[in-house]
């Protein structure tokens, strides 16, 4: 037996004091009897500890998000809107705000190349990261090799498809083979993966060009990360929300072409609805999270940020792909049809989460398109109960962290930030951990009732327990900007010198759809944005140049 694992003594007040904890009370000749056998069950606990885990190895359950009886999609369809040629325009800001559906066209008609508008992206990056503090690692040798390989490609006719030559930036929990993968975390600024993320390998297949590492709140968590706090390019005083910090803020400020995020509780849909972008998170399962960072294994999803609803498509389109070495990965069909009519669609919301205007013109704006508007009200439950499985797993994806006090490394030390949270859950008890799991069944029930009766549920991402419930039933969202809202804002500084203001920014409604029904939530999210007509309006202006 090693020394860690040596016979430890306990009291019954040692218990006594575990019980406040547990919210549990236990009589006196109860507390004794567990002081005289609690040393049995640590043994166990310690004697697993000698053995490294690592943050990739899941747990041996996995999360599956449908139910008995869950009916999915069977026909696998893709078929993007009949393109619209758009003259190329002659000033360089207004092509880097192009949405993908535009760049596709001109990179495959000739009309531009793949290294300039490669370098226009690498211009502003340099240009305005001092403002944005987004750029873990700009990769500018790599990406100019891969831009000229696609213009060769597509002068000799190899066209790849509607991503081939497009630059875009990864959140810096994908890992880049020979590239610096930080996680946005001190303890990890050094780590240099051996091989790539499964969704870099499949751009790469696509053909676009990977120019930047993007920032992420230390290990997904916020927007401050070991190089600094990522703002918000409509109000630089302002985060721009965590934790695919840097792809939010760098896609709104046209940067990059697209990006990749990735959610665990509002981590793509925080961003974009900050930075008035489009942000897609979709079913769980349906893009691979091999070579990405884990945080939490039931509730990772990966998913793109970008400047129009149907680029979301193009990216899904790409990364759509089964993959055996994630436990996590389903293969079901991925059915979207642009062209499809949504006139018939339920849309199903509850008036008390409607209090923005934005909101409420987007619901207008989906009974003029057609849709079937249907009240809903879900029932009162603590929803919120269910953060119990996010905070143990997390803590469990980085015991390592805690247990070597390397926690303190982290930039923030706040009430709860990582290192307390960590710290906190490690006084979760089994009993309760396995309480909200089942908890977490009976809400994947209430959701399979609720959408029996909607096809989709609209509402923001504040205001209604929709962001917690469907981040742990896998449900898809996506948010898209819907117009502009006076909200309240921390103006950034050091803790005691913030103050709030209030300014008029961007809101995205949020589109909440069926499991594996992202095609569909993507075709009504696409008929919305069209019938607001707000894309133009979505520029940043300090970044407009």
């Amino acid at each position: 037996m090693t020394t860690r694992s040596a016979r430890r003594r306990f009291t019954a007040d040692d218990i006594a004091a575990a019980e406040k904890v547990m919210s549990v009370k236990h009589r006196k000749s109860e507390r004794e009897q567990l002081a005289k056998t609690l040393h049995l069950q640590v043994a166990r606990d310690l004697a697993r500890r000698d053995v490294d885990l690592g943050n990739a190895t899941n747990p041996a359950c996995q999360f599956e998000p449908c139910l008995p009886g869950t009916e999915l999609p069977t026909r696998e369809r893709f078929r993007p809107s009949r393109p619209r040629p758009r003259k190329l325009p002659e000033r360089e800001p207004d092509i880097a705000f192009a949405p993908l559906t535009d760049l596709g066209i001109w990179l495959r008609t000739g009309k531009l190349s793949s290294e300039r508008l490669t370098r226009i992206y690498l211009s502003r990056l340099k240009a305005f990261d001092g403002q944005l503090e987004a750029v873990v690692t700009l990769m500018e040798k790599q990406a100019l090799r891969q831009a000229r390989r696609a213009d060769r490609e597509i002068a000799a006719g190899r066209y790849r498809g509607p991503l081939h030559g497009i630059p875009w930036g990864a959140k810096d929990l994908l890992d880049t083979k020979g590239v610096k993968t930080t996680w946005g975390a001190g303890p990890y600024a050094d780590r240099v993966p051996k091989s790539d993320a499964a969704v870099v390998r499949l751009l790469d297949e696509a053909g676009a060009v990977l120019i930047a590492k993007l920032s992420l709140g230390a290990l997904a968590f916020g927007e401050t990360w070991h190089g600094g706090t990522t703002r918000n390019p409509w109000n630089l005083d302002e985060g721009s929300s965590g934790s695919s910090a840097g792809s939010g803020a760098t896609v709104a400020a046209g940067c990059v072409g697209f990006a990749i995020g990735s959610e665990t509780l509002g981590s793509i849909i925080s961003p974009a609805d900050r930075c008035g972008t489009v942000g897609l998170r979709p079913t769980f399962g349906r893009i691979p999270r091999t070579g990405a960072m884990a945080l939490c294994w039931s509730l990772d999803k990966l998913g793109p940020l970008t400047r129009g609803v149907e680029d979301t498509a193009l990216v899904l389109g790409a990364l759509d792909c089964f993959d055996a070495s994630d436990p996590g990965s389903r293969d079901v069909p991925l059915d979207f049809d642009a062209r499809t009519k949504i006139a018939g669609i339920v849309v199903g919301y509850d008036p008390a989460w409607l209090t923005s205007k934005a909101d409420r013109d987007a619901l207008k704006a989906l009974k003029n398109l057609g849709c079937v508007l249907k009240k809903i009200k879900l029932p009162d439950l603590p929803y919120d109960s269910l953060e119990t499985i996010l905070f143990a797993e997390a803590a469990a994806a980085f015991e390592d962290l805690t247990l070597s006090g390397r926690d303190r490394e982290l930039p923030e030390q706040h009430d709860h930030s990582w290192p307390n949270e960590f710290r906190q859950a490690r006084l979760i008890s089994a009993v309760e951990l396995v309480q909200a799991d089942r908890f977490r069944r009976k809400v994947m029930e209430v959701m399979a009732g609720v959408m029996e009766k909607v096809d989709v549920l609209l509402a923001p991402q504040e205001g209604s327990p929709l962001l917690t419930i469907t981040n742990c039933t896998g449900h898809p969202a996506i948010a898209l900007p819907t117009g502009f809202a006076w909200r309240e804002t921390e103006v950034y500084a050091p803790a005691a010198k913030r103050s709030a203001t209030t300014r008029l920014l961007p809101h995205c409604s949020v589109l909440w759809g069926r499991l594996y029904d992202d095609g569909r939530l993507i075709r009504l999210a696409m008929a919305l944005e069209e019938a607001l007509d707000l894309r133009s309006t979505m520029r940043p202006p300090l970044f407009d140049a």
